[in-house]
């Protein structure tokens, strides 16, 4: 699909049907004088609203606002200096409904859904063959399925519905949960009949990629039996398999791999991509493309021995590990703390009096460095002491730490570019074994989750530790397989919805975070609904704020 970008972008602001989900100034652009009648009722015009439906996966994965609602606020992160959410990262009194962030998303994730109504509801009016039209309703309904389990687990029991709006909508309902859920097994029931195993076009979802996300949505609703076995048949009917190493995930030439089993793709041309411009894309992104390798970044330009340049990034700062996050790791026998982790970086700049280019200029490390080690070297540490006090909040600036990597893209074009062309991954296979490890344990099948988890421990090892990943009974608990998902999926726009899955959010963030620990509250497990939309309707009364926020 990174061909069709363009065609992605302007159709998802062109669509009359969107008329209630986007700016004013977005209904009225509309170069190409497509209509809701010549995109509903020829194929080539269909095809333009279902690349619109795909198009507002960009809005969350890969984006700041989508790493804020799903990788903040739980146990692993702390905010960086540059954070521009902290009241998400921390819980604080700040997070009410003017959250900009949480506005946002609400926006897209509606608008999608509305493509998705209008798709599903006139597809018998596309002029496709009956093929054609089973795989794109497969499509639709996945895409569906998708956007209203992001919206459910973000803000509960909201609004619902099947039907295309078109025109000014001034009444919205509160749907109970269980209503979203039945619609999402309804619609995964039908996307995983539809869809072929395999596609030529990266990027649409295939009956694989439906079937896993269907597990997971039964691993959500406590349906185990039917999570383990979904999880299972993806594992073993199929041809994909783990990368040999685990670092091999991250190289931006080996983006699609046999691991992958759904990814949101970004096109090699950043030209093509979804940035904002008052032209091409007037419903683009700020800055456009995968934006995920500015946020996790320190500054390190500020260091001796350094300057700004491709390969060690942009660095916004936005977050910083928790202790606890680093601490899960062995690196000694577990290779992913190397892959996933920035510890060092070497001097590109020899104005600094000592250190050559090439030398190390800046190791920052998880560890207490005696003083006296640190005064004999001539680079810049920071140790644990510096970044950390002893209870894991932290201790210095917040500019300077360990850093995750796994989204550092060094073929951008320029030092100050924003984008980047590194495809999200949403589902891929180590995720998959989890799920089943997760499942099983949970019906008491010791052996698979052991298993299915020391498969992907032994795929994480360093050559010649591989027996000493191995975990056995008396070390598995619900807890232990969170901290194996946080070993492996660190970053990955899952955690938040793992710790509420689980039942684990709140807990585990009083017990490891201990920022947002000390504000975190029950009612924390939903985000406040935006006050844009609160504003908008005439039936208040019925459609009132999630608890706890004003």
């Amino acid at each position: 699909m990174k061909s069709s970008t363009i065609k992605l972008v302007l159709t998802a602001s062109l669509l009359t049907v969107l008329s209630t989900a986007c700016d004013k100034q977005l209904d009225e652009y509309n170069p190409s004088g497509l209509t809701a009648e010549n995109v509903y009722t020829t194929p080539a015009g269909f095809e333009t609203l279902v690349n619109a439906a795909y198009s507002y996966t960009r809005w969350w994965y890969g984006k700041e606002d989508g790493y804020a609602l799903s990788e903040l606020g739980t146990d692993l992160w702390l905010r960086g200096a540059g954070d521009v959410y902290p009241e998400l990262t921390d819980y604080t009194s700040n997070l009410q409904s003017n959250q900009k962030d949480v506005d946002t998303e609400w926006g897209r994730l509606y608008a999608a859904v509305n493509v998705c109504n209008a798709g599903i509801k006139r597809i018998g009016q596309s002029g496709m063959s009956d093929a054609q039209q089973k795989i794109r309703e497969g499509e639709l309904r996945f895409l569906r399925a998708f956007y209203y389990w992001h919206i459910v687990e973000t803000w509960g029991g909201v609004h619902f519905t099947t039907e295309p709006t078109e025109g000014v909508q001034t009444t919205a309902n509160k749907t109970p949960i269980e209503t979203f859920y039945k619609q999402i097994f309804e619609d995964l029931t039908v996307a995983t009949a539809n869809l072929p195993a395999t596609t030529t076009d990266y990027g649409r979802v295939t009956k694989p990629a439906a079937e896993a996300f269907l597990a997971k949505m039964y691993l959500t609703r406590g349906q185990n039996k039917e999570a383990g076995d979904l999880a299972e048949k993806v594992i073993t009917s199929y041809t994909f398999a783990l990368q040999p190493k685990y670092a091999d995930l991250w190289s931006m030439t080996n983006l699609e791999n046999k691991e992958i089993v759904w990814a949101v793709n970004y096109s090699k041309d950043l030209n093509l991509n979804d940035r904002v411009d008052a032209t091409l894309y007037p419903d683009g992104h700020p800055r456009g493309a995968n934006n995920g390798h500015l946020l996790w970044t320190m500054k390190y330009d500020d260091q001796p021995g350094m300057t700004r340049d491709i390969a060690n990034g942009r660095p916004f700062n936005r977050y910083m590990p928790s202790l606890f996050l680093l601490n899960l790791f062995n690196e000694k026998i577990d290779s992913r703390y190397a892959a996933s982790f920035k510890t060092v970086w070497i001097a590109n700049n020899s104005a600094t009096a000592g250190i050559k280019v090439g030398d190390t200029a800046v190791f920052a490390s998880k560890y207490i460095i005696p003083a006296s080690v640190q005064a004999s070297k001539k680079y810049r540490t920071w140790d644990q002491s510096k970044v950390y006090k002893a209870n894991g909040a932290a201790a210095g600036d917040r500019l300077h730490y360990v850093c995750l990597k796994k989204f550092d893209d060094p073929t951008r074009p320029t030092v100050a570019e924003e984008q980047s062309a590194r495809d999200v991954y949403v589902i891929r296979l180590a995720d998959v074994y989890l799920v089943s490890a997760e499942a099983a344990f949970k019906q008491g099948n010791t052996t698979k989750a052991l298993e299915r988890i020391n498969q992907v421990r032994q795929r994480a090892a360093i050559p010649g530790k591989e027996k000493d990943m191995l975990i056995t009974a008396s070390d598995l608990s619900l807890d232990f397989i969170l901290d194996e998902r946080a070993r492996e999926l660190a970053g990955e726009q899952l955690r938040w919805f793992d710790l509420k899955r689980t039942n684990k959010l709140v807990e585990r963030v009083r017990k490891y975070n201990p920022e947002a620990g000390a504000n975190i509250q029950d009612y924390h497990t939903l985000r406040p609904i935006p006050q844009r939309q609160l504003d908008a309707i005439q039936n208040k009364a019925d459609f009132a704020q999630n608890p706890g926020y004003n």
